[in-house]
């Protein structure tokens, strides 16, 4: 607990074991990036104070980024989203691209990225990367193991 907030343990990191062939192969609970479909990037703001800044942001995305898909505006906070936010969906491969230009462009706005591998829980809440502000999650909503 470090100033009231509970954190998670964060992706587990086992130890790598020696093959037959002495090079190292992932130990058990090692899990494999190629098994990410997609990553999600949920842009936050506040609808009445830092709408116009979300607006220029999903602007300059779309420009920079032609080929990510920009969701809904969702001004209202949905699933396990505690404030209005839109949604940025693109390929691994765009992630090396993407994540540095929003950590030099979020304009202040709170970011949370995280890879989509089919358990929302873990994705959202142990596999999540977050620029700016840290943001409550409701992780009773989530499905996945946990």
């Amino acid at each position: 607990m470090v100033n009231g907030w509970q954190y998670g343990q964060g992706a587990r990191l086992g130890c790598l074991e020696q093959s037959m062939t002495g090079a190292p192969t992932p130990a058990a609970g090692i899990a494999d990036p190629q098994g990410i479909a997609l990553y999600h990037a949920h842009i936050y703001y506040d609808p009445a104070s830092t709408r116009h800044q979300a607006a220029a942001l999903r602007e300059q995305l779309a420009m920079a980024f032609p080929d990510a898909r920009l969701g809904n505006w969702h001004d209202q906070p949905v699933g396990p989203h505690t404030q209005a936010m839109y949604q940025v969906v693109f390929q691994p491969e765009r992630l090396a691209a993407i994540l540095p230009w929003l950590m030099l462009n979020r304009q202040g706005l709170a970011v949370l990225i995280h890879p989509e591998t089919g358990n929302d829980y873990a994705d959202h809440l142990r596999h999540a990367a977050w620029l700016g502000a840290v943001l409550a999650i409701k992780a009773e909503v989530l499905s996945g193991a946990r």
